[in-house]
């Protein structure tokens, strides 16, 4: 939990005016309609300082029994009515009109930008903790402008406004009843400074929440094998109240700042009872002034007692943005973490390039996802265009690593890894994935139909391709059987379809694709054997005429390969035909032993410290 909480932790300081800026780039492709809606704020306010004005007028007309003043005043009143009521409506339209425009480009600039993060920020952060940024966080940013919040500046002004009027209208009778305001502005500065503490704490609390929920509901399976739902349980719970004592802490500021407001304004009525009514009985102060000046302490206090609510909003919006904008402002030009100064400069420009018909070259690779851990040290092969490469090795040896660095998801500590004959740090990453086809031992399909995850966002295939590639990969009967065909529905994950099903899907979407290189990490390992007995003719005819490169641990699935990489602890300890590592009777020889002999038998013995069970 430590190190989730280090993780989450942001600077302390106030970048309010760096933030705003940043959110302006997104309200500026709206930028009439937003001042329009900040033209008719003054309109508003206008409107609403009239109308006490219009009272003291009509009570003076009253008094001085001025029938035709008083009918005039009250007309008048009823129009400031009227037009403060449109305004508020129209100005709180169009606010919100912009609010949901320039939020939902904000929500595409993040998902963008997400799709371009490298694997490396994938692993460091949670699902969950993504997911809160790009919902929750925004959601946030428009409560910003639900609540007014832009509007503090224009409370600021009418407040200004008000005091004003009131100094203009009577100035001892102001000075009184505006005493307490000194007081009550010290109070809003505690608040705001102990607010914007709070409020981060909020949103880092509820994303902790979030993170956990991404793992736990995905492992629900898991944890109810293991029956550990006592410990999730607890383990959320913890979460929970955590993030419910940070809302509570926040509560107390707000209650706080809420009943000042309320007592300072309560405080001021008294003021101006005790010293305007003595005027008004002396008559040096007129009923009508008297009045307007209750109404404008009213008004006064109104955005006064906002603020808190408005502030808590805003400064829940700044922590939002700043995190928001902290995942925009993650790199996406490296798509792994930096490499060492070790490694090889790349070029500066990337160049789309054309495969020598899918030819793939590791040069004195040195890697690692840790620093001072390397995974792979010093690995050096080549794999000739159209040749059937196969790599095995013992749990975390390094195999699936390779996928990793020629698909440019990492970048290596030193050495070079060339595709085409280029540096892969040379290739367009568009081009350079395009020209490579893998298929995962978990099979990973989007909600949907079969359809769409066989085109992938794709529309342009033709439905016949995909009818041609079902038959090449033997996958047509199965659809065949599938309510609706291509259209049968595909739920989260595709877990309503088996595991055979979703490899087969899987070697459908390299047909259509046609790459020039291919990938297949323990494509068989999950699948029964009628359905392998599918895979592997598929397989055949997929691979045929392509660059292969197959990562397997049943090794009678790789004996017809051209060559076989062995790699044990980070390191090429054999490479060769089957025949011709069988002959050597090393590492090899005894992975063999071991899965066709079992460990009973002499032979298999010796690999027990040297090459552990293969993954």
């Amino acid at each position: 939990m430590n190190a989730r909480e280090d993780h989450e932790n942001v600077s302390g300081k106030a970048y309010d005016a760096a933030l705003a800026r940043r959110l302006w780039q997104f309200i500026r492709p709206h930028r009439k309609v937003f001042f329009l809606s900040l033209l008719l704020l003054p309109v508003h306010q206008c409107f609403n300082l009239a109308q006490p004005l219009l009272l003291k007028a009509g009570i003076d007309a009253v008094g001085a029994g001025d029938g035709f003043t008083l009918l005039t005043t009250g007309v008048l009143f009823g129009a400031a009515l009227l037009a403060e009521a449109a305004a508020y409506f129209f100005q709180y339209y169009l606010s919100m009109l912009v609010a949901q425009r320039c939020l939902a480009d904000l929500r595409v600039a993040l998902f963008s930008h997400v799709q371009r993060l490298p694997m490396s920020y994938f692993d460091r952060n949670p699902v969950g903790r993504l997911m809160t940024r790009m919902t929750t966080d925004v959601e946030v940013l428009q409560e910003m402008f639900a609540a007014g919040a832009m509007n503090l500046a224009a409370d600021l002004v009418l407040i200004m406004a008000i005091v004003a009027i009131m100094l203009s209208l009577h100035l001892e009778l102001a000075l009184v009843s505006l005493a307490l305001i000194p007081f009550l502005l010290l109070g809003i500065n505690v608040f705001r400074i102990k607010a914007r503490q709070t409020y981060r704490l909020i949103r880092t609390r509820i994303a902790r929440v979030n993170a956990y929920l991404g793992e736990a509901i995905p492992g629900m399976a898991v944890i109810q094998l293991f029956n550990r739902q006592a410990r999730s349980f607890e383990e959320f719970d913890d979460l929970n109240r955590a993030h419910r004592d940070a809302i509570q802490r926040s509560n107390v500021y707000e209650a706080s700042l809420f009943s000042m407001v309320e007592a300072a304004g309560s405080l001021s009525i008294a003021l101006l009872l005790w010293y305007g009514g003595g005027e008004v009985l002396q008559g040096i102060v007129g009923i009508g002034t008297f009045v307007a000046f209750s109404e404008y302490i009213r008004r006064l206090f109104v955005p006064l007692r906002d603020f808190s609510n408005k502030y808590a909003v805003i400064q829940a919006a700044m922590t939002a943005a700043e995190r928001i904008f902290d995942l925009l402002d993650t790199s996406v030009e490296t798509p792994g973490r930096a490499a060492s100064p070790a490694a090889t400069t790349p070029a500066a420009v990337p160049a789309v390039v054309q495969p020598s018909r899918g030819a793939v070259e590791f040069d004195d690779v040195w890697f690692s996802y840790r620093p001072g851990d390397p995974v792979l040290k010093g690995i050096s092969f080549k794999i000739e265009p159209g040749e059937r490469v196969a790599v095995i090795g013992a749990t975390g040896s390094g195999k699936t690593t390779t996928i990793k660095l020629m698909s440019r998801f990492y970048e290596v500590d030193s050495g070079v890894v060339r595709v085409g004959g280029r540096d892969v740090r040379e290739w367009d990453l568009d081009a350079l994935r395009r020209h490579m086809g893998v298929v995962l031992q978990d099979v990973f399909l989007f909600s949907g139909d079969i359809l769409s995850n066989l085109q992938l966002g794709n529309g342009s295939i033709p439905e016949d391709r995909i009818r041609a590639a079902l038959r090449s990969a033997n996958a047509e009967g199965f659809i065949r059987r599938l309510p609706g065909g291509l259209h049968a529905p595909v739920r989260e994950r595709g877990n309503n379809l088996s595991a055979g099903q979703r490899q087969l899907l899987a070697l459908v979407r390299m047909f259509v694709v046609d790459p020039e290189i291919l990938v297949l990490d323990e494509a068989t390992s999950s699948v029964d054997t009628e359905t392998e007995f599918l895979v592997q003719g598929a397989f055949e005819k997929i691979m045929a005429n392509r660059t292969c490169l197959v990562i397997a641990h049943r090794l009678s699935t790789i004996r017809n390969a051209d060559r076989i990489v062995v790699f044990h602890r980070g390191v090429i300890r054999e490479i060769g035909s089957h025949t011709e590592l069988m002959e050597k009777r090393d590492v090899y020889y005894r992975l063999h032993q071991l899965q066709f002999e079992g460990q009973g038998g002499g032979a298999a013995t010796p690999a027990a410290g040297d090459a552990a069970a293969v993954d």
